[in-house]
């Protein structure tokens, strides 16, 4: 299947996706048929913060029917954070979208996991990935803690580059969390592999990114 990846929010992001399904299909023996369309990660940010997801919804439309153009036969949002208008997306969207959160949702409950913490966006902590994961229990980031690794990782996702101050940021509240009896802390921030690969933070992570990498190759490659 030819796939369509809304790209550019943020540029890490969208390497993430890219090399992820690059090397699933590489390892598969199966071709990749796939085109990006850029999106603003500063336009997008605005909207996020505004709460318009109808506005950012049809910018993403218009970009879907560009790569519905190109031959592309379903999209894909490349960002947690990008999915707070994937309902309205959804609505209009000149192709199906490949919707992380029913993916992570099922991959959760998969693992038995009862409790866990989120790390990423305020929107994405503040409503427990959009209300979408009902199979476990949040342990929620608040007050100055979620004030904090939001402005983080937005500092971190626009520029697609992480200091070691914001490293420990996140690493420092998932230990946190943890504490407060969760079981694994979930990345809810596409960009939070920046912090986390080859880094040991001292306790269980599960990457929603890659369970959606992992959704959409098991749709392209039929």
């Amino acid at each position: 299947m030819h796939i369509g990846l809304i790209a550019g929010i943020g540029p890490a992001a969208t390497d993430f996706y890219y090399r992820g399904l690059i090397d699933r299909h590489a390892q598969a023996g199966i071709p990749l048929d796939l085109t990006m369309a850029h999106a603003d990660v500063r336009e997008m940010s605005r909207n996020l913060v505004a709460g318009n997801p109808t506005r950012q919804a049809e910018i993403f439309a218009g970009l879907v029917q560009r790569m519905k153009g190109a031959g592309a036969e379903a999209a894909v949002i490349t960002s947690m954070g990008g999915h707070f208008c994937v309902k309205e997306l959804t609505a209009i969207s000149p192709l199906p979208v490949l919707n992380a959160i029913p993916a992570v949702d099922a991959a959760l409950a998969k693992r038995g996991l009862r409790k866990i913490g989120i790390l990423g966006t305020r929107v994405v902590m503040e409503t427990h990935l959009y209300g979408g994961i009902p199979s476990v229990e949040v342990v929620p980031t608040e007050g100055a803690a979620l004030d904090r690794v939001h402005d983080t990782y937005v500092a971190m996702a626009t520029i697609g580059h992480v200091t070691e101050a914001q490293r420990q940021v996140f690493f420092e509240e998932g230990r946190r969390l943890r504490a407060r009896g969760a079981e694994a802390i979930m990345l809810g921030g596409t960009d939070l592999f920046l912090a986390f690969a080859d880094h040991d933070p001292g306790f269980p992570v599960i990457d929603c990114a890659d369970i959606h990498v992992d959704a959409i190759f098991a749709t392209s490659a039929r």
